[in-house]
C-alpha cells in the first residue's frame, strides 16, 4: 500500500468523513507512466474529480434547506420530506460498495463518466418532479448515480498520477471539495430563496457535462486486473431490500405495509447474510468484522453519524418553521461545522496519531453531544450569535477533534487488503446511521402530516429531538471509550 499521510476531506451528503490516500492499491494495467500534479493533464484530472464529488456535496449540504419550501410547493406530508432526504442516502448506501468494485473492473473513469451521467438525468429529474413521489423516485436514482460516482472520484485520481504525487494530488482534491461545501449553503440558500428549490438539482447539469467532456479528454483510464470477474449484485439488492424496509418501517410506523416491511427487512438482512458467507466474491466480507475495534468503531460511527443527520435535518427545519429564517439564512447557518472541519480536522488527525485515537473518539462525540444541548436554545425568538453559532461552534469542533482519528482507526483495524472496502464499509454506516435517524426521530417525538409547517407542534417536537441525539452522542463516547484502544494508528 502507499506510504502517504492521510489527508483528512469533508465529506457528501451524510456529513463528514475522511480518507486515506492508502484506500486503494493501484494497479496500472494502461501501461502509461501515469500524469504528474502541474501538467495541463494532472489539473485536468484533479478538476474532473473536484466537480464530480462537488455535485453530490451541493445536493447533500442543501436539500435540507430546500425541504420546507418543497413541502409547501409540492404539498408534501413530513413523512414525504423524510423520503427526499432518505431515498438517496438508501441507495448510495446500499451501492456504494459495488459501485466502487465496478470502478476497479471496467475501469474507474468509465465509471465515474457513467455515474455522472446518470447523476445528471437523475438530478433533471428531481428538478422537474411535478409531485412528492416523482421526486423520491428520482432522489432514488440520483443515489445510484452518487453510489457509481463518489468511489470513482478518489479511485481515478489515485490510478491516474505518478506514485510521488499522488499524496499531494488528494490533497488538492480534498481543499477544493472543502471549499465546495463551505459554498454550498450560500449557493443552494441563495437557489431555494431567491430562484427555485428546482434548481439546487438542475444547477448540477452544466456541472455534469464539464465533468464529463473533461474526464473522457483528459483521465487515463485505469483499472485493476486482479479485480474480481463477478459483481455480488444479489447481495447488493439485498443489503437495499433490508435497509428500504426498516427505513419504511420507521417512517411509515402505523401504517398497514408497516409489519409487511418489517418482515420484508428480517428476510433480507438474512437473506444478506447467508450470501456474504457462501459468495465467493462478497460484497462484504464478513470476517473483516471479528475485529473487535472495526466493529466498535463501526458501531460508534453508527451512533454518532445517526445523531449528526438528525442533528441538522431538525435545526435547519426549526430554523425556517419556528425562528422565520429563509433558506438562506438557514444554510449559511451551519456554516461553523464546515469551517471547523476544513481547519481543524487535519489537526484532530495528528493528535490520535500522537496518543492515540481512544481519546479523541471519546471526548469528540462528548463535546458534540454539549453542542446538542446549547442548540435546544433554538426558538421563535432566536438570536443567532447567543443562540445558534456557540451551539453549532461546539458541535462542528467535537466533529473535527473525532473524524479522522475514527477513519484511521477504521482502515488500521483492517488488513491491508481489505482497506478500500473497510473505508466503504465505514462510509455506508455514517450513511445508514442518517438515514435511519431521520426516518424513527420525527416518529419517536410524535410529528406526522403537516406538522413540520406548524411552529407550536413543531417546537415541541425540537426539543425532544436534540436531547434524544445528545444522548446519542454521549452513547458514541462511551463506545470509545470502552472498546478503542489506544494503539497509534
Amino acid at each position: 500500500m502507499l506510504e502517504a499521510e492521510p489527508v483528512d476531506v469533508v465529506g457528501p451528503a451524510s456529513g463528514f468523513s475522511t480518507i486515506s490516500p492508502r484506500l486503494f492499491e493501484v494497479s496500472d494495467s494502461s501501461g502509461l507512466p501515469g500524469v504528474r500534479l502541474g501538467t495541463v493533464t494532472g489539473r485536468a484530472v484533479v478538476l474532473a474529480a473536484v466537480l464530480g464529488s462537488g455535485m453530490t456535496m451541493l445536493d447533500g449540504t442543501v436539500v435540507n434547506v430546500a425541504l420546507h419550501t418543497i413541502g409547501e410547493d409540492l404539498d408534501a406530508s413530513l413523512a414525504q420530506l423524510q423520503w427526499v432526504s432518505n431515498a438517496y442516502l438508501l441507495s448510495l448506501a446500499s451501492f456504494i460498495l459495488l459501485g466502487g468494485s465496478l470502478g476497479d473492473r471496467f475501469g474507474r473513469r468509465r465509471v465515474f463518466v457513467v455515474g455522472t451521467v446518470w447523476f445528471a438525468i437523475a438530478s433533471l429529474l428531481c428538478g422537474i418532479a411535478p409531485s412528492p413521489g416523482v421526486l423520491i423516485a428520482a432522489r432514488t436514482l440520483q443515489g445510484v448515480g452518487a453510489a457509481l460516482l463518489t468511489p470513482g472520484s478518489l479511485a481515478m485520481i489515485q490510478g491516474a498520477f505518478v506514485r510521488e504525487d499522488r499524496a499531494k494530488a488528494i490533497g488538492s482534491w480534498s481543499g477544493l471539495g472543502s471549499i465546495a461545501a463551505a459554498i454550498g449553503p450560500f449557493v443552494g440558500g441563495a437557489l431555494v430563496q431567491y430562484a427555485s428549490w428546482r434548481w439546487i438539482f438542475l444547477i448540477n447539469l452544466p456541472i455534469a457535462v464539464v465533468t464529463v467532456v473533461t474526464a473522457r479528454r483528459a483521465v487515463p483510464e485505469t483499472l485493476d486486473p486482479q479485480a474480481p470477474r463477478e459483481f455480488d449484485v444479489v447481495g447488493a439488492v439485498l443489503a437495499a431490500l433490508a435497509l428500504g424496509g426498516l427505513t419504511y418501517a420507521l417512517i411509515e410506523w402505523g401504517s398497514p405495509l408497516a409489519p409487511w416491511a418489517v418482515l420484508v427487512m428480517v428476510l433480507a438482512a438474512a437473506g444478506f447474510l447467508v450470501d456474504e458467507r457462501r459468495s465467493d466474491h462478497p460484497m462484504l466480507p464478513l470476517g473483516i468484522f471479528r475485529d473487535r475495534t472495526f466493529s466498535a468503531a463501526n458501531l460508534m460511527t453508527m451512533v454518532v453519524y445517526a445523531a449528526l443527520g438528525a442533528v441538522l435535518f431538525f435545526l435547519v427545519l426549526q430554523l425556517q418553521t419556528v425562528s422565520g429564517y429563509g433558506a438562506l439564512e438557514a444554510g449559511v447557518s451551519t456554516l461553523p461545522i464546515t469551517l471547523c472541519m476544513l481547519f481543524l480536522a487535519p489537526r484532530g488527525g495528528e493528535l490520535g496519531t500522537r496518543i492515540g485515537p481512544r481519546i479523541p473518539m471519546t471526548v469528540g462525540p462528548l463535546v458534540m453531544s454539549a453542542g446538542a444541548l446549547l442548540l435546544m436554545r433554538v426558538g421563535a425568538d432566536v438570536n443567532y450569535w447567543t443562540d445558534v453559532l456557540p451551539g453549532l461552534t461546539v458541535f462542528g469542533l467535537g466533529l473535527a477533534l473525532m473524524v479522522a482519528p475514527l477513519t484511521a482507526t477504521v482502515l488500521a483495524a483492517a488488513p491491508d487488503e481489505h482497506a478500500g472496502i473497510a473505508s466503504g464499509v465505514n462510509n455506508a454506516v455514517a450513511r445508514a446511521g442518517s438515514l435511519l435517524a431521520v426516518a424513527a426521530l420525527p416518529v419517536a417525538v410524535g410529528l406526522m402530516g403537516a406538522d413540520y409547517a406548524d411552529p407550536a407542534v413543531f417546537d415541541a417536537a425540537y426539543g425532544q429531538a436534540v436531547m434524544i441525539c445528545a444522548g446519542l452522542l454521549a452513547l458514541g463516547g462511551v463506545i470509545s471509550w470502552v472498546t478503542i484502544r489506544d494503539a497509534r494508528v
